[in-house]
């Protein structure tokens, strides 16, 4: 195990996730991808050799299980990324509360959970990177998106104070804005109505992603903007 780095992917699904762990598979790390779901990711698992486990973000239980699983059957993960959110879109007025209140805690308060626990491992060994997926949404709030923009908002608030107080301890923070939406499959439907490279490929995401991971420390970056050269700023 000591040998291998390891990447836990948190909130896999299609897209974005499946492109790392494709990625990470073919640099010779193990990898480990959770989701509330993981009987979703089964093909996934047999096209990388991945093992997936289950975690609910929002519950610190489930995600202490998860890493404490993840350790046991891998190692310590070099590599943690956060990759859960929610939307609940509409006018302030007509946002139904609890479903405000849940997309929050998945994209805000279960990074906090996730990143604390990562971090006590990490620091205990005295390396590792902790990758959030973040949204324009945390920069600049759109109308009937104020959940979003809440959640993202404290998204990337965390990656900030964190970053401040753990690169100097040896672990990389970073927080993706991803300026656009991410394509989902070769034959997404939003893509074709966008025009060519008018979404993300997530295949060059991930190799941000593990850039940034593998930048050396006298040249850290804590923050990176992704964006279509066709995306309007």
């Amino acid at each position: 195990m000591a040998d291998k780095e390891v990447a836990l992917i948190i909130g896999a699904g299609e897209g974005l996730s499946a492109s790392l762990a494709r990625l990470c598979a073919t640099q010779d790390m193990d990898v480990a991808v959770a989701a509330r779901n993981p009987a979703k990711l089964e093909n996934l698992c047999a096209e990388t050799g991945a093992k997936a486990y289950a975690c609910d973000v929002v519950d610190g239980a489930s995600v202490d299980a998860l890493f404490d699983a993840v350790v046991a059957d891998l190692g310590v993960p070099n590599l943690v990324v956060f990759n859960p959110s929610a939307r609940v879109r509409g006018p302030i007025t007509e946002v139904d509360r609890d479903a405000a209140k849940d997309a929050m805690l998945i994209t805000s308060w279960g990074a906090f959970v996730v990143a604390q626990k990562a971090a006590a491992l990490m620091l205990e060994r005295g390396s590792g990177s902790i990758l959030f997926t973040g949204a324009s949404a945390g920069v600049k709030g759109y109308p009937n998106s104020s959940v979003f923009a809440m959640g993202k908002f404290g998204l990337r608030g965390l990656a900030q104070a964190l970053a401040r107080e753990l690169h100097p301890q040896n672990i990389h923070i970073g927080h993706f804005v991803i300026d656009g939406g991410i394509r989902k499959a070769a034959g997404d439907p939003r893509a074709a109505d966008r025009g060519e490279d008018g979404m993300l490929d997530p295949d060059a995401i991930a190799e941000t992603y593990l850039h940034f991971h593998r930048q050396h420390r006298s040249s850290w970056s804590w923050e990176i903007e992704l964006r279509p050269w066709v995306e309007k700023f």
